[in-house]
């Protein structure tokens, strides 16, 4: 139809209700809301509608110019601190303090610079997924435009392999598939037809609507367009994504809130002790000054950072060697605190790939072995192995299946792979399995004509000739479809017998228990004469008169190692929940499979849109299957779970999981099939799309935190040792035993080497058989604070009576001070082989051998501890000076004292039954 000029202006409605239920109204009554007709618009119309709506486009992200994410790096109290005091010994001109301080801000700052992941990449993954072209009808014509100039009203063609290009309310549908699997999580292709629906339809029963950004299979048909850019399915997303702000991990929390106090804490200490220092004990505010920034530096934990960052890097990389691919480093420590997986069920927990498990023919019940599409299982019977000449039914049933079939069975190398219906691709698989090969059997039943599969139809028939029984043999055809659609085309039936008559009730009821055990049934039929034109097939010639076959039952099955890693998620504590698309009575099935649901009914997204967030919160804690689950129901789950205080999971495929999968506390992406955006909104990527893989990544995430927390349970009592040497010589006049260079080189570089040892410790026995660590689980435990105050106390008296004894015997001041920071760096060296087991013993050949990384880096610490006694540069740089051989038996005897002490606490902690201390993450 083309409009004339008067009739362009009332073109446009008032403005167009993109919210509307489109898929719930009548065909007639949507063109008329929209102001067109099915021959589409004309050029003027689509440019005034062009300029009213805006292009068919999402909104691009803000991006952070890096510059300004290097800056925000520095935004970190104990930053500012070190910061400042290196501004103040600039100006004092103590240029040694000041490079080291500046030196230790800047590495802080550019590690966390380039472990910070860019979320509005996710955005810019999903604006990927829109079609670059499209086919409409202009002025009665059909049009290749941009898919960016598409409005609504506009009427578009889309054919086997297009991308649809925006929201469309289908007009015509020939035999029409679309994967909405981005959108969905539905595991096979869906039929579209123009049909209405109820318009509280989820996105996946939505059988009229083609979506912006999915992908037509098969077939063909027309569309009006009701939805472009921002006002679409996708653009909802979209929208959704960009208000989800990313997260801190709770250790992240924690830490900035340590750090917090930890700041108030040295700053009322080192302004106290200023205070103190001149106007009570009359020191020169100069000198008082470098005093009070030595005390800062040894109370600041300058190595905390780098140390955290190379203990989840080691995990990262354990991880991609089992398929789990980190994509941002703190992701690691929360896996370990994980309490709920919300796991996705289609290729996650299953293969993703439809294969027949049981086939009902000749009187007998078939189990078919082998997963996938690799052609690899054996047809059983009553637990043997059948030979097919012995069943002629099964032959007929297989033959049939694979001849009245669409879809390819390729081999690529050991990899098998398929083109077209996945469902359809199973039966080819199965005929494999027999040897009965889709191109030989086509060579000799060669296709003659078909009726494709039709929504409204429900099967699909073809006509094949026999080749070898020459030319006045009858031709035969095949159906293949729902079963009570085919079923009531029959009138006998194939058996061990022979054909006999058909029993209706007896297959409905086996297809019901079929379907029952989460299997989509299909039935298959035959029937030999010519139809009613020669050489042609036709709907007609479908009518009846046929003989049934049998029925196959087909599933995407579950993964087997899927089963054992539930199963071990459950005895580590974790809850596993299923969330899918699919309709609830699979979801249902599967889930009493793998033990996830106890048996309940699932619960449909449909049932949480009906209640308020307070009831959805006692649901998210009953229940752990939900089905037919759209992006805002599963964002609303995760929420909710949240809100009880889990630690959640997530893992996704879709466009539709990126919301969730941002929103959780670990979202996790799949890697083989899943979209640019949810591997771009999601903290972690399996490689194998494997939910084992997940398992396994919590194990590691669990044995990264504890090597956490042994090496902050490590790191404190140096920094507090150091600390207290420097209070005591101003509390009691003394002269500085440590400068703040020293003590920036025992805690970046000697501390920070030893420390480094317990990123690389095993994981501890039975890591997967403990429960989660409660969420509100405390930074500062009783039994931390006491193991850090004991060896703190250790290491300060030990320094600061050898500094002390080697003045009272006339040492200088320079080989003093190398004592006593020598006298800490053997403190150190013995803790660390107490810190790998924070309760058990180490006097044993695993505790002091079992981490090799752990003997080379003491060894490093010796080399380092050389270099700084005896070479001369670092002589000058820190005021060290050489020892002799007497001098080193006193300082290993004050580190010795440490190690005999904090392990005689261990043994009376473990009689007492002292549960060792917690860092919540």
């Amino acid at each position: 139809m083309v409009m004339d000029a008067q009739s362009v202006a009332a073109d446009l409605p008032p403005a167009i209700d993109f919210d509307r239920p489109w898929h719930a109204l009548s065909t007639d009554a949507v063109l008329a809301e929209l102001g067109c007709d099915a021959d589409g618009l004309t050029d003027e119309q689509a440019r005034r509608r062009r300029a009213r709506y805006g292009p068919n486009q999402l909104t691009a992200s803000r991006k952070t110019h890096p510059v300004v994410r290097f800056i925000k790096q520095f935004h970190n109290v104990l930053l500012y601190i070190m910061t400042i005091a290196a501004v103040i010994t600039a100006f004092l001109g103590h240029w040694v303090d000041t490079g080291v301080l500046l030196g230790a801000v800047i590495v802080n700052a550019v590690i966390a610079f380039v472990q910070e992941g860019k979320a509005e990449s996710a955005l810019d993954a999903i604006r990927a997924l829109l079609s670059p072209r499209a086919t409409v009808i202009r002025g009665g014509r059909p049009v290749d435009i941009d898919a960016v100039d598409v409005v609504p009203g506009d009427v578009v063609r889309l054919v086997s392999g297009d991308r649809v290009p925006a929201d469309v309310r289908l007009l015509t549908a020939d035999g029409l598939l679309a994967d909405e699997s981005a959108l969905t999580g539905e595991s096979v292709p869906v039929e579209k037809t123009p049909a209405a629906v109820g318009a509280d339809a989820p996105v996946g029963d939505r059988v009229g609507m083609a979506y912006s950004g999915t992908v037509i299979v098969h077939g063909q048909g027309t569309g009006v367009v009701v939805g472009t850019g921002t006002a679409t399915e996708l653009g909802r997303i979209n929208r959704m994504l960009a208000d989800i702000a990313a997260t801190e991990t709770r250790m992240q929390r924690q830490i900035a809130r340590f750090a917090k106090a930890l700041a108030a804490v040295i700053l009322l200490a080192s302004a106290a002790t200023y205070v103190l220092g001149v106007l009570v004990r009359g020191h020169d505010p100069s000198e008082m000054f470098m005093m009070v920034v030595a005390l800062t530096a040894s109370a600041i934990p300058e190595g905390l950072p780098a140390i955290l960052t190379v203990t989840m890097a080691i995990g990262v990389q354990k991880m991609s060697r089992r398929n789990a691919i980190v994509r941002r480093l703190p992701a690691v420590e929360t896996l370990g605190s994980v309490t709920v997986i919300c796991s996705d069920k289609t290729g996650t927990l299953t293969t993703n790939e439809m294969t027949v498990q049981r086939v009902l023919c000749g009187g007998h019940e078939f189990d078919v072995g082998g997963v996938g599409y690799t052609p690899v299982g054996d047809v059983t019977v009553d637990g043997r192995v059948v030979d097919p000449g012995r069943y002629p039914a099964l032959v007929a049933l297989v033959r049939a299946g694979v001849l009245c079939n669409d879809s390819r069975l390729h081999r690529e190398g050991e990899d098998w792979t398929i083109s077209g219906d996945p469902t359809e691709a199973a039966l080819l698989v199965l005929g494999h399995k027999l040897g009965l090969i889709h191109d030989e059997l086509e060579s000799r039943w060669p296709r003659v004509d078909s009726v494709p599969f039709e929504s409204e139809l429900r099967m699909m028939g073809t006509l094949h000739v026999d080749k070898e029984a020459g030319a006045d043999a009858e031709p035969l055809v095949l159906v293949k479809g729902a079963p009570e659609r085919v079923v009531e085309l029959c009138d006998r039936q194939l058996d061990s017998r022979g054909e006999q008559p058909v029993d209706p009730a007896y297959w409905h009821r086996v297809a019901a228990e079929t379907a029952d055990r989460g299997l989509r049934v299909l039935a298959l039929a035959q029937r030999r004469g010519h139809p009613q034109t020669p050489g042609a097939l036709t709907l007609a010639d479908l009518e009846g008169g046929f003989t049934l076959l049998g029925l196959v039952g087909i599933i995407d099955p579950l993964r087997p190692e899927a089963i054992t890693a539930v199963r071990e998620c459950h005895r580590a504590g974790i809850r596993v929940t299923m969330i899918t698309g699919d309709h609830a009575g699979t979801a249902r099935e599967i889930g009493a499979q793998l033990g996830i649901g106890g048996g309940k009914p699932a619960v449909t997204g449909a049932q949480i849109a009906e209640i308020d967030d307070a009831d959805l919160r006692v649901i998210a804690r009953d229940r752990d299957v939900f089905a037919r689950a759209s992006p805002e129901h599963k964002l609303r789950l995760v929420r909710a779970l949240q809100a009880e205080g889990e630690i959640v999971a997530m893992t996704g495929d879709g466009v539709n999981d990126a919301p969730a999968l941002k929103r959780a506390d670990i979202g996790v992406a799949m890697g083989k099939r899943g979209t640019e955006a949810a591997k771009e909104s999601a903290d972690m990527v399996l490689a194998d799309d494997n939910f084992a893989t997940i398992a396994a990544a919590v194990a590691e995430g669990r044995t990264v935190y504890d090597n956490i927390r042994k090496f902050i349970m490590f790191m404190l009592p140096t920094n507090g040792g150091e600390a207290l040497v420097v209070i005591a010589a101003i509390l009691f006049q003394l002269t500085l035993p440590l400068t703040p260079a020293q003590v920036l080189w025992i805690n970046l570089v000697t501390s920070a080497t030893l420390g480094l040892a317990l990123a690389f410790e095993p994981a501890e026995r039975g890591v997967m058989d403990r429960k989660p660590r409660p969420p509100r689980e405390s930074l500062l435990s009783g039994h931390f604070v006491w193991r850090v105050v004991l060896v703190s106390v250790l290491m300060a008296a030990g320094a600061l009576a050898m500094f002390l004894w080697e003045l009272e015997l006339g040492t200088s001041i320079e080989t003093a001070r190398t004592m006593a920071v020598n006298a800490i760096v053997a403190a150190e060296m013995f803790y660390l082989l107490n810190n790998r087991y924070l309760t058990e013993p180490v006097l044993n050949r695993a505790g002091l051998l079992g981490n090799r990384v752990a003997l080379a880096t003491v060894a490093a610490c010796v080399g380092l501890t050389a270099l700084f006694t005896y070479a001369p540069f670092m002589n000058w740089i820190f005021g060290s000076a050489p020892l002799g051989w007497s001098d080193w038996v006193k300082v290993a005897a004050a580190g010795a004292l440490v190690f005999v002490a904090v392990e005689i606490e261990k043994a009376v902690m473990r009689r007492y039954r002292v549960r060792p201390a917690a860092v919540a993450a």
